[in-house]
Order: structure tokens, then sequence, then C-alpha cells
């Protein structure tokens, strides 16, 4: 077999993305290997909350891994779908990453904000709890807690509606 042969080989192997091939002629051998690419992990990030303003009080003294530098600021807006109308006519917030909410700072404190409490911008609604850090859920807007979608110590998806406000 000659060079051009073996360049023609090669070159069919790459282009059907083999990731083996071998032949044999008499005493000569040629196996050619084509190592198959790496997956890509890609990992987004849910906007983090400076750790000491989200830990409920009686968890204060535990340890709790301080947020990546490279972290979002904590006034990141929620989702689009967070500020979308309701069918009943208020707007929907929405969880904007997957964990445990709770809607107290601990489990013996009132609940940050009930149905028919009056609401501002930047107020915290809740806390979901994800990978041991406590994001604050805050109000996109001031309004009405019309519903409370969600009930303490529940499990959350991303996008799933916890505040209905009008």
């Amino acid at each position: 077999m000659n060079i051009e042969e073996m360049t023609k080989l090669i070159k069919a192997v790459a282009d059907n993305k083999l990731t083996s091939f071998e032949i044999k002629d008499g005493e000569f051998k040629l196996s050619i290997k084509c190592e198959k690419e790496a997956p890509q992990i890609v990992m987004a990030q849910a906007p983090a909350v400076p750790v000491a303003a989200a830990v409920p009080a009686a968890a204060s003294s535990a340890f709790v891994p301080a947020a990546p530098a490279a972290a979002a600021p904590a006034a990141a807006p929620a989702p689009a779908a967070a500020l979308e109308a309701s069918e009943e006519g208020g707007k929907v917030i929405t969880s904007p990453l997957v964990g445990t909410f709770y809607s107290a700072s601990s489990p013996d404190a009132e609940p940050f904000v009930k149905e028919g409490d009056t609401v501002k911008k930047g107020q915290v609604l809740g806390i979901i709890e994800a990978m041991k850090l406590m994001n604050e859920i805050e109000s996109e807007f001031d309004g009405v807690v019309e519903a409370v979608l969600v009930s303490n110590e529940e499990v959350v998806e991303y996008g799933q509606p916890l505040f209905r406000i009008r």
C-alpha cells in the first residue's frame, strides 16, 4: 500500500467519523483510530444572594460556603415568565431555580407575605434553598399578593409559579 492510498483511507475514516479501522496485507498492518470528542458540559448559574442576608436566624451559626466570585448579582431580574400576566389579571412571579421554597426566614417566624398583603418592588417574598445556599425571591413590582401558589418547604422547579400579584 502506497502513501496516496493510505492518505485516501485516512480521509475516508475521518469523513465517516469511525473510531477505529484496521487493515492487514501480508506482513503490512495499518491501524487508524479517531478519538471521540469529549462531551461539552454547560452549566447555568442561578442568581446568587449574599449568604448573610439569606440564612435563617436559626442556621446562622452553621457553616455556609461563600458564593463564587463570578456569581450574578443578587438583584438579577427573575425569568421573563415572572412578569407575564396570568389569566386572572395579575402578574406571576416564578421560581428562578430548582430548590426548596421557604415562606419564612425560620420555622417559627411569620411568613414574609400572605394573601392580601401589599408588597413593594424589591421586597422579599420567600426563600429558595439550593445546594445549601439561601436565595431570596424578591417582588419585581408593587402590588397586592393575590395568591401564594406554593406551600412552605415544598420542592419547586425552575419556572414554577410561586406568587400571583395584582
